[in-house]
């Protein structure tokens, strides 16, 4: 009666499996999972996804920018576009840092970038919401802060200068966005 059992059960499973197969659902048996396109990314060395950013990122400390990496992009991507964002800023939303025209073989921003304007592979930095080009840390006046790190693989080099804030950046990227990806980080600041 026990091995009776078993065998019906046995014998259920494998007509799930094979209907789930069939109706295009994603197994472990079905090659379609095992050949679907990673997804677009990005994530950082210094903290994980909704992770505290360290202090040494921030205007608590050196205020220098973290190491960024993408991963996974769709294949036309000619460049990448950056914003990085506080929505929880009083005034509303408080830009950080703004870059486009990032060359579409890199997929690294290294620690402590340059605050220029045009760095040195032809990339622009934008205004940020400092009145200034290049990063600006988490510096919220209370509260924790939620900071979201957004890149954006584009089809086309933007035939713009350097210094749009992001508004300006968001309007003349339409119509190029292949893919987004997203980071974010919390920050509270030292109480002093």
């Amino acid at each position: 009666m026990n091995f009776t059992r078993f065998l019906l059960i046995l014998s259920t499973l494998a007509i799930t499996s094979c209907s789930n197969s069939q109706n295009g659902t994603l197994s472990a048996t079905n090659p379609e999972s095992l050949n679907a396109p990673a997804p677009f990314r990005i994530f950082s060395t210094a903290f994980k996804q909704g992770d505290t950013i360290p202090s040494v990122y921030t205007c608590d400390s050196s205020n220098i920018s973290p190491q960024l990496h993408w991963s996974n992009p769709p294949k036309n991507t000619v460049s990448y576009a950056l914003i990085v964002d506080d929505p929880d800023a009083p005034m509303g939303i408080w830009v950080h840092w703004v870059l486009y025209n990032i060359p579409a073989n890199d997929t690294v921003l290294q620690t402590n970038m340059h605050k220029d304007t045009l760095l040195a592979n032809g990339t622009k930095e934008g205004i940020t919401s400092f009145g200034t080009a290049g990063y600006g840390g988490p510096c919220p006046p209370d509260g924790m802060h939620h900071y979201y790190f957004k890149i954006y693989a584009l089809d086309a080099m933007l035939p713009y200068p350097a210094g749009l804030n992001k508004k300006q950046l968001l309007a003349v990227m339409k119509g190029h966005v292949l893919a987004e990806a997203e980071l974010m980080g919390k920050y509270k600041k030292v109480k002093s």
